[in-house]
């Protein structure tokens, strides 16, 4: 099992895009053996300390594999709608793990 926390940091006015983003990317995660564990919109008050800037959203993904990752990452659907990930997305930080 292979976890992925995304920051991600959209682009002010662009939401609206990015969300028509995710509603064809993440019905797409179970396709590939992968679950959408969290997904978190951050407010001020939700912060102990911070030292980076706010993310508009938190997600937190599993796939069984990296290869089922690789898979999702190069579905075609989700690559036709890609451009509005590019149009909307100023930074997306992607960090990956493993459960010991």
């Amino acid at each position: 099992m292979i976890y992925f926390t995304q920051l991600i940091y959209v682009k002010e006015g662009q939401e609206a895009v990015f969300h028509q983003f995710e509603e064809v990317a993440i019905p797409l995660i179970e396709k590939y053996n992968g679950q959408l564990l969290l997904r978190i919109r951050p407010t001020d008050d939700s912060y102990i300390e911070q030292h980076i800037d706010k993310p508009y959203e938190i997600h937190l993904v599993n796939f069984d594999t990296e290869q089922d990752f690789a898979a999702f990452s190069q579905d075609e659907s989700r690559k036709q709608f890609l451009h509005l990930k590019e149009q909307s997305v100023q930074t997306a930080i992607l960090f990956q793990g493993v459960k010991l």
